[in-house]
């Protein structure tokens, strides 16, 4: 048997033994980051091809913090516009297969580092965005609310009709998270029965330090090494849309 052959069957076995733990489950929690939107054409952040490794005027870190939001607004736009906006968008088997399994009463919660609104267009309702989201706006000035739309047709720094500076929904580096969404996913991880954690490398904190209060099983679905891949159950290196796609709900 050649060592491709091997690599698909292992694949598959890894599939079937997933399968059976959500079979089994009842209050699963599924908690993602940039991987689940890449098949959906939204480039991640730290992989080879990633924005931090692609060369710009100032480090993606640098533009997607506060203070440069606040200092270089125009510079800050430029860069949401191109490669963080991403309004075509559509939901991939990953997020689809996830609210199917909401929908059938398996899955509790849709953990979510990402900004895209992919698990919603999905169907999923559960969905606790740890970092916000692109398709909600707001003037800093006056709090009035704005459409993903409206921000992406403005040239430059959009402003409201107050004069305030547009900002979207979302936490910037230098920001914490929203302590009420955090405790919502805290309740949710310590209620599941099993978590998946699939498309992050699990480096982002507070965000990431959250899988450590699940003591139920754990399902790692992700291309790279994670710093818990070895209290994993399951560990599956492959795309997680492809895994998904082979689920039965």
């Amino acid at each position: 048997m050649s060592r491709i052959s091997k690599g698909v069957d292992r694949t598959m076995d890894s599939i079937q033994e997933l399968q059976s733990y959500i079979d089994k489950s009842e209050r699963i929690v599924f908690f993602g980051g940039a991987g689940v939107s890449t098949e959906s054409g939204i480039p991640d952040f730290r992989s080879v091809d990633g924005l931090y490794n692609q060369k710009y005027k100032y480090r993606p870190e640098t533009m997607l913090s506060y203070s440069f939001f606040l200092s270089h607004p125009e510079d800050f736009y430029g860069f949401y516009h191109e490669k963080v906006m991403h309004l075509e968008a559509k939901p991939n088997p990953a997020h689809e297969k996830l609210a199917e399994l909401e929908k059938a009463g398996k899955l509790t919660a849709v953990i979510t580092q990402n900004i895209d609104g992919l698990h919603q267009a999905a169907g999923s309702e559960n969905v606790l965005e740890l970092h916000g989201s692109i398709w909600r706006n707001y003037c800093m000035k006056c709090g009035k609310r704005y459409e993903a739309s409206f921000v992406a047709e403005a040239v430059g720094a959009p402003r409201c009709e107050c004069g305030g500076l547009i900002r979207p929904d979302v936490v910037l580096y230098e920001e914490a998270l929203d302590p009420r969404v955090l405790e919502q996913a805290e309740r949710r991880l310590r209620e599941a029965d099993l978590l998946i954690v699939g498309g992050t490398s699990l480096v982002v904190y507070p965000a990431a330090g959250l899988v450590t209060l699940c003591k139920c099983p754990l399902i790692l679905i992700n291309k790279s090494e994670t710093s818990q891949d070895r209290r994993a159950s399951l560990l599956i290196k492959e795309n997680i849309g492809a895994v998904f796609g082979q689920i039965s709900v």
